[in-house]
């Protein structure tokens, strides 16, 4: 299984990005899914989710913010990333919520103020 994330970039406070993350070599529709960050230092974490249904979830740091979507024609996750704040800046990464496959190379998302 690939994890496959882009989407990332240097943008200024308040501006907007949108993450994908093509998952290939799995059965994509049955997984809940979510998208982690980690920044230097610090431990990974997960900022949403999304199940196999479309419910959805949020840490509280970027609930109103960010939305987790995801197409299972095309096998592709999405954060869409609004209002970001400099503490956003990480490394964004996807997995399934019980963190099965290799992470990846992950995109990089840094927020300058």
């Amino acid at each position: 299984v690939q994890l496959q994330a882009s989407g990332g970039g240097l943008v200024q406070a308040g501006g907007s990005l949108r993450l994908s993350c093509k998952v290939i070599g799995t059965n994509f529709r049955l997984y809940d899914m979510a998208w982690y960050r980690q920044a230097p230092g610090d431990q990974r974490e997960s900022v949403a989710s999304i199940t196999s249904s479309g419910r959805t979830n949020y840490t509280d740091s970027v609930t109103g913010r960010f939305t987790i979507s995801r197409d299972n024609v095309y096998r592709i996750l999405y954060l869409q990333m609004n209002t970001l704040k400099p503490e956003d800046t990480a490394r964004y990464y996807c997995n399934t919520i019980r963190k099965q496959y290799s992470w990846g190379q992950g995109t990089q998302v840094t927020v300058s103020s």
